[in-house]
């Protein structure tokens, strides 16, 4: 090396590293054209670790603190570099740094319906969405696997393959599971610490320790939603005779206003809502528990037996038939509409 580059050359005496920004993972200390003098100074803050990198081989890994970097503080470095117990040259490896801090509400859920089975209901297409937090815990096994030679890795490098392999890992959890959806939904916590324990393994692999994991949501698709619905809506009514019964005494003041005013409207509207109730509550009784047949009584000839169909009414007070041309009931002296 020429005196010219040997003055050139810098030597770094302090090594360390504050976050710009949230979401950085690894970063590389810059190193071009510099070496660490020996007896510089680390320092690894808390939720942060320090890795050195020898000719791509991870040798000494450090957490918070303050070092003094020498044979004594790089043990493998030293044996990987074959030096003397009192090397006094600079030396050059890699140093990236880790921040272990948890990455906080990290989104993830189903973009397409999954489809499970369901006890209760079958095959059902299902949708689920939460957050998750994690954080770096085996630098080795990151950089190796992960973050590799980057100057900076982010974890928006690494959210799609998290997200895509809960998804995978959760339609497992279910199958596995056995729970009916109805019980899933009104027991998230439950379940997310099920799929947790599914997950925990493959963030390992990674060099990642899972902190949370949470359902926020578990749903079916519209349409099926309506079908639950309409269900749960049939379980609260009950006695679908009873109900029917309080639905047509609701319609009955509503019936006669329709009809048209005064005593006549009530009294056709009273009838129309009398009819209207029987033949639900008939329907719905024969529906539910079927009946033998009744014999049907022979209908009673109209008073006097002189007033035909198509020449008669009945009276609106006393229910007697009357001439159609009547003004007023002979029976009871009302007058007709």
């Amino acid at each position: 090396m020429a005196l010219k580059d040997f003055i050139k050359k810098q030597f770094i005496d302090v090594i360390h590293w504050t976050e710009p920004e949230d979401g950085i993972l690894a970063y590389r200390f810059p190193m071009q054209d510099m070496e660490i003098q020996n007896g510089a100074v680390l320092t690894v803050r808390e939720s942060q670790m320090a890795a050195f990198v020898n000719e791509g081989t991870v040798a000494d890994i450090f957490g918070p603190g303050r070092y003094t970097l020498n044979t004594q503080t790089l043990p493998v470095l030293t044996n990987l570099m074959n030096w003397d117990k009192l090397f006094a040259s600079p030396f050059k490896s890699d140093v990236y740094y880790f921040s272990t801090r948890q990455q906080l509400n990290q989104r993830w859920g189903t973009a397409n319906p999954i489809t499970i089975r369901d006890r209760e209901f079958g095959a059902v297409r299902l949708r689920a969405f939460g957050i998750y937090s994690y954080h770096v815990a085996e630098p080795r096994a990151f950089h190796t696997k992960v973050s590799g030679t980057r100057e900076i890795y982010r974890v928006a490098d690494l959210e799609g393959q998290l997200r895509n392999t809960i998804i995978g890992r959760m339609t497992d959890a279910f199958a596995e599971s056995q729970i009916p959806f109805l019980d899933m939904a009104a027991n998230q916590v439950e379940m997310g610490e099920k799929i947790a324990e599914h997950m925990k393994p493959v963030f390992a692999g990674f060099g990642l320790e899972l902190d949370t994991f949470i359902v926020e949501n578990l749903s079916l698709p519209e349409e099926i939603q309506k079908r639950l619905d309409e269900r749960i809506g049939m379980n609260v009514i009950g006695d679908m005779g009873r109900y029917t019964q309080f639905q047509v005494a609701q319609s009955l003041p509503i019936a006669a206003g329709n009809e048209g005013g005064g005593a006549a409207g009530i009294g056709a509207g009273l009838g129309a809502g009398i009819g209207m109730a029987q033949t639900m509550i008939s329907s719905m009784q024969s529906a539910m528990q079927p009946q033998p047949p009744q014999p049907t009584a022979p209908v009673a000839p109209a008073a006097g037996g002189a007033a035909s169909a198509a020449g008669a009414k009945f009276c609106m007070e006393c229910g007697k038939s009357i001439p159609r041309t009547a003004k007023f009931c002979p029976e009871c002296g009302k007058p007709q509409a």
